[in-house]
């Protein structure tokens, strides 16, 4: 699992998840001219509304966040985890609704009770379920949701693949042009870097320079993803075998005509296909 994986949208889920976590402690309904002592009981004294309301809202945010958390979603029945994680916070909120017209339930023995009516713990486990359905609803389709929960940090000291020397091309922290550089031009290794021994511009050229520069010379180079990304396997099959996320590095090893070979933190390697926006380490 990855945390840095997780969007903005992702935050707001796990933060009405708590508030409705504390929401389950407090009174279900309210009395008018009752004291402060009088035995209220709290949500978790309800059966209906702590499987409907409470666990239904924790178990549908544990759902959605863990979906974006693995490198690739789970699926049963033919649908994600996100997407059951979605229905089950929908249901809560449905639930608590439901319950604020009727707030004593099986505890209304009398069948009225005059000045009965939501209590605070009901009241705050509406809004939390309400903005949890919200955030797992929109996270998908509103880009501002989308967005990582982590920004992506660079290294302090990471080590360069293959013990290239620290400052050299594609090293994290070095100064690097942006990716997209064209390959092959005179006096320009991949991404636009000059290379020694090679006339800067304005300089004559030599007739022997005049070369592209070979695929060879591609060195590795750290990057991060601005969207999530499927990564293909190298001979070609059409299912990804991972996927990369934003906020986490990743190391080119190896360029294949527009694509560029990755390799993930556990060792996976595989085919970048749309390397568009990337940014450079």
């Amino acid at each position: 699992m990855n945390i840095r994986s997780l969007t903005r949208g992702d935050g707001v889920v796990i933060g009405a998840a708590v508030l409705l976590f504390i929401a389950s402690f407090l009174d279900i309904y309210s009395i008018d001219g009752a004291s402060d002592s009088a035995d209220i009981p709290s949500l978790w004294g309800s059966g209906p509304v702590v499987l409907g309301v409470v666990l239904a809202g924790v178990i549908g945010a544990a759902l959605v966040v863990v979906n974006h958390a693995l490198p690739q979603p789970l699926k049963v029945a033919g649908l994600d985890l996100g997407q059951f994680g979605t229905a089950f916070t929908v249901f809560a909120a449905w639930c608590a609704l439901g319950n604020i017209f009727d707030p004593a339930g099986p505890f209304d023995n009398l069948g009225g009770t005059p000045g009965l009516g939501a209590g605070a713990g009901l009241i705050l486990a509406l809004v939390a379920t309400l903005v949890l359905a919200a955030a797992a609803v929109a996270t998908p389709l509103l880009p501002a949701l989308k967005g990582s929960l982590i920004p992506a940090a660079r290294p302090a000291a990471p080590q360069p693949y293959g013990g290239q020397p620290q400052g050299g091309y594609g090293y994290p922290g070095a100064q690097q042009q942006p990716y997209g550089g064209q390959p092959g031009q005179p006096g320009q290794s991949f991404g636009g870097q000059p290379q020694p021994g090679q006339p800067q511009p304005g300089q004559p050229q030599a007739p022997q320079q005049a070369q592209a520069q070979p695929a060879g010379d591609f060195s590795p180079f750290w990057f991060a993803v601005p969207v999530p990304r499927p990564l293909f396997a190298e001979d070609g099959s059409p299912t990804p075998i991972a996927e990369l996320a934003p906020g986490t590095w990743y190391l080119a090893v190896e360029q294949r005509g527009a694509h560029l070979v990755a390799q993930t933190q556990d060792g996976r390697r595989g085919v970048l296909q749309d390397t568009s926006g990337i940014q450079r380490g």
